[in-house]
């Protein structure tokens, strides 16, 4: 899949900051020569004075200016983010996200589960309503879901969330969410953040995948 990268905001901005700052260093000169040729000969301008203003505008200027750098460096640096990430593209990622069902099996990744006598793994859709629990081993071996009921009907294309819960006698003792592989479609980013774009639209940020490997 092709990676278009719009142009950063702050690219096309910067040129024109820059120009507005040359105007208005213009403007200030102008101002400041009509203050010097209009002040009372009797009282004049401390020489001082002028140099704490000129000071004062060319600090301003070097700061505006330090920040178009500033933010040009920050596009630039995301832009090699997603180049990074390019490579992810069409392989599978491991995260605690909502994945989508199509009716292929889905790998899931759940944590080991300690002081309990059993472990459940518990699906839900994406109104969140239970839609399965199934007997899950201990030890947090990777399984995979199939996506059908007790009658090996298959459940409703969509998407649907994952968590483990340990069970003794016959009460809940823990739960954690459990990680699933899923398609990486896109990468992107978003306020400087890299993001995976997930087969069935989920976003995440590229920080929370815990895994990565080829389509099997």
């Amino acid at each position: 899949m092709e990676i278009q990268t719009a142009t950063p905001a702050g690219a096309a901005a910067a040129p024109r900051a820059t120009s507005a700052i040359s105007s208005d260093f213009e403007t200030f000169l102008r101002m400041l020569t009509v203050q010097m040729k209009n002040q009372d000969p009797l009282n004049p301008v401390d020489s001082s004075d002028y140099a704490v203003q000129l000071a004062t505008f060319s600090g301003v200027e070097q700061q505006v200016q330090n920040n178009d750098l500033l933010r040009a460096m920050t596009a630039q640096m995301g832009l090699g983010g997603i180049a990074d990430l390019a490579p992810w593209v069409g392989k599978d990622v491991r995260v605690e996200a909502p994945a989508s069902f199509t009716g292929d099996p889905i790998t899931l990744a759940p944590p080991a589960v300690h002081g309990a006598e059993q472990a459940v793994i518990v699906v839900r859709d994406l109104s969140g309503a239970e839609m399965q629990r199934l007997s899950a081993p201990l030890n947090g071996q990777q399984l995979l879901w199939s996506g059908r009921d007790a009658q090996g009907v298959p459940l409703p294309t969509g998407q649907y969330s994952f968590s483990i819960e340990g069970i003794s006698g016959g009460q809940t003792v823990s739960a954690s969410p459990v990680a699933s592989y899923q398609r990486v479609g896109e990468v992107r980013m978003d306020a400087g953040v890299p993001m995976l774009v997930l087969a069935g639209g989920v976003e995440v940020p590229a920080a929370l995948a815990t895994g990565l490997r080829d389509p099997v």
